[in-house]
Formats: structure tokens, C-alpha cells, sequence
């Protein structure tokens, strides 16, 4: 398996118009180029990943993703990248657009199995609107069927690519192209229509969602000379929840929140407090199942409020430890979850300092 796979992630994106870098805006809870890595080791066909960034990014640490800096042009940076991957011994060379976060395994490993016998396979879909072409002053209709809206990733026999790039000294769009103007043959392959290039902010809301919203609420007795969780972490305290689990209210609303938005019950129908296999489990691990089971729905978190209702520990004192404890838990920026800190003025079982409560209101969206 000696294929590697680039992932150009360099560009300024100015026909995003945004002030965040087209490649880090969010899009399913992940920075654009996240899809292209999570997806090419899903494959599992490339020896290696080489992320094309406009900075080095330290927080990206991640088995077998190197990162390097790009060029002010798109050409520049793939060149970049096949300088520093020249010297390895590779047969194949993927090159894809980080703004194609839609790619997928199948692709990949269509087009993985054309090279077999080529030694370039792009992909194409073909336009399904009527095309013009201007030639000076004539205006000339084109047949649909021929015209080939070429896609990334584009494949090619490492040497071949590595050769033509180092002769070219212009500005090209693509490989592709290299190998057109070298005169050298191209295996085109159909691709898929979902994989689509981001370029405006739009292009974000092409594909069909919809949103849904849950409510959870939790409370538990405090008891004495018990370990305190909320949120995923230990908080230092004379008492802890009572529970069947840990008694984390925090994770137990928003599990409760999080299944309410999929429809799928609450968390007592999942962890019974009547089985035995349940007695002390840690609430993370109770989490855990959820957001897989959100994830191969299609389903992604897109806000998630927070009410922790007690009158001690002071919340404000562990806000950021447990919004970060979540953010982990969970898989999300932490930025889209907002964790208040209430009182209820020394009224009740709360205002006695014997319980403490929780409430969650989430929105999911669906990507159909």
C-alpha cells in the first residue's frame, strides 16, 4: 500500500467571503478538510496523508497525516507537496480539493482500481444544464453529454505526475490539465454528483437538512463521602450523586435532550436502573453509544444549552473544565455549547444543598 493522498487546504477561499479560511469553516461539526482525512483512512488504501495548509496547524495530530505549508496558487501547493513526498518510494499519488468534503470510500476505491491499469483516472459528472460557449462574438451551444465537469480527488502514477509538474511553470487548474497539455492519456471515470466543490457560503446548504430539537432534565440526591462527576469530570466536593451510574446529571440530560431530538425514547428505556450491568457505570460511557448512534443517522449537533442547577459547587469555577470534558466527550467545538449556572435562592431539596439538577435543550440538524 504505497499510495499517498494530498489534500490541498492552502487557498484563501475569497469567493467564500468569510473571515474564517474557506477550509476551517465547519460543516458537520468538522473543518472541511477533516472530511477529506476521516474518509482516506476510512479507505485505508494510502500509506500516507499529506495535509497542504496555508500555516501549520499543531492541534492536527493525527497517525500517518503530515502536515506541510502551500503556495499562493493552487498549482504551487500540489508542487510543494510532490517536492516533499519525492524522495519515498510511492506508486500512486492522490491530489484532492479540501473543499470536496462529500468524497467517498467507494470513489476512492473506484478510482484506486483504475490506476491498476492507467496512469491517471480522474473523475467527471456531466452538466445537467443547457451549456453556451462564447467564441468572440458567436455564441455556440455545446452537447451536454460532452462536456466533463471534472472532480477531485485526481490519480496519477507518481513519477508521471511528479515529472510534469516540475517542467511546468504555469498556472493550472488541476492535474489534470498537466497531462492534457503533455499529451498524455487520462482514464476519465463517472463521479458522484454529492461531491460537490464549497466555494460560496450556499454551497454549504445544498444538500437537504432539517432540524430537530430535544429537552432533557436530570436530578439526584447529594450524599455524603461519594466522588462528584458533572459533566464528564470529578469535581472536588464533600458529596457526591446519588444513582444507580455515577448520577452526572449533566451527561444524563443531555443524553436524555440528545434522544429526544432522534426520537428515540430516553435514557431509562437504554439503562434500566433494574440491571445489574448498569450499577456504576461511568456516564461517558452511556454517552458514548449515542453519538455513534447520531453520526450513522446523519445526524449533527448544532447547539447545545446547558442549565446546571445548584446552589454549590460554584459552576462558574469549572465552567471551562466541563465544556471542554464535553466538547471531547461529544466530538463538537466547544463553542456551540453554552453552560449556564443556576440558583434557586435556598428554595427545596436544591436550595438545601441536597440535590442537583440538570436541563438540556439541543438542536440536531439532518443531512438527508
Amino acid at each position: 500500500m504505497n499510495n499517498y493522498f494530498i489534500i490541498l487546504a492552502a487557498g484563501k477561499g475569497k469567493r467564500f467571503g468569510s473571515k474564517i479560511r474557506k477550509q476551517y469553516v465547519k460543516y458537520k461539526n468538522k473543518p472541511l478538510f477533516m472530511h477529506s482525512i476521516d474518509i482516506a483512512i476510512k479507505s485505508k488504501i494510502f500509506k500516507k496523508i499529506i495535509l497542504v495548509l496555508d500555516k501549520i496547524d499543531k492541534s492536527i495530530k493525527i497517525k500517518n497525516v503530515e502536515t506541510i505549508i502551500g503556495g499562493k496558487e493552487r498549482y504551487l501547493s500540489s508542487k510543494k507537496a510532490l517536492d516533499h513526498i519525492k524522495k519515498r518510494n510511492i506508486k500512486n499519488v492522490f491530489i484532492h480539493d479540501a473543499a470536496r468534503p462529500n468524497i467517498s470510500v467507494n470513489l476512492l476505491k473506484k478510482l484506486n482500481k483504475k490506476l491498476k491499469s492507467s496512469k491517471a483516472v480522474v473523475p467527471y459528472i456531466n452538466s445537467v444544464s443547457s451549456t453556451k460557449y462564447k467564441y468572440k462574438n458567436t455564441i455556440i451551444s455545446l452537447a451536454r453529454e460532452k462536456i466533463l465537469l471534472t472532480q477531485t480527488p485526481q490519480c496519477f502514477d507518481f513519477k508521471t505526475l511528479l515529472t510534469l509538474s516540475k517542467k511546468n511553470k504555469n498556472i493550472v487548474t488541476d492535474e489534470a490539465t498537466l497531462f492534457l497539455k503533455n499529451n498524455k492519456k487520462i482514464k476519465f471515470i463517472k463521479g458522484d454528483y454529492e461531491n460537490i466543490k464549497i466555494t460560496k457560503k450556499s454551497d454549504l446548504y445544498t444538500f437537504k437538512n432539517k432540524t430537530f430539537y430535544g429537552i432533557g432534565f436530570d436530578i439526584h440526591r447529594l450524599v455524603r463521602n461519594k466522588k462528584l462527576y458533572l459533566g464528564g469530570i470529578k469535581i472536588p466536593y464533600h458529596s457526591g450523586l446519588k444513582g444507580h451510574s455515577d448520577g452526572d446529571v449533566v451527561i444524563h440530560c443531555i443524553i436524555d435532550a440528545l434522544l429526544g431530538a432522534i426520537r428515540k425514547k430516553d435514557i431509562g428505556s437504554l439503562y434500566p436502573s433494574n440491571k445489574a450491568r448498569f450499577k456504576n457505570i461511568r456516564s461517558p460511557k452511556m454517552l458514548s453509544p449515542i453519538i455513534s448512534m447520531l453520526k450513522n443517522n446523519n445526524f449533527y449537533i448544532n447547539n447545545l444549552d446547558i442549565n446546571l442547577i445548584c446552589e454549590k459547587p460554584k459552576v462558574s469555577k469549572y465552567r471551562n473544565k466541563i465544556l471542554n470534558s464535553l466538547s471531547n466527550l461529544i466530538g463538537i467545538d466547544k463553542n456551540i455549547i453554552n453552560l449556564k449556572g443556576k440558583t434557586v435562592e435556598k428554595l427545596g431539596l436544591i436550595g438545601k444543598e441536597n440535590a442537583i439538577a440538570c436541563e438540556a435543550i439541543v438542536s440536531v440538524i439532518k443531512y438527508e
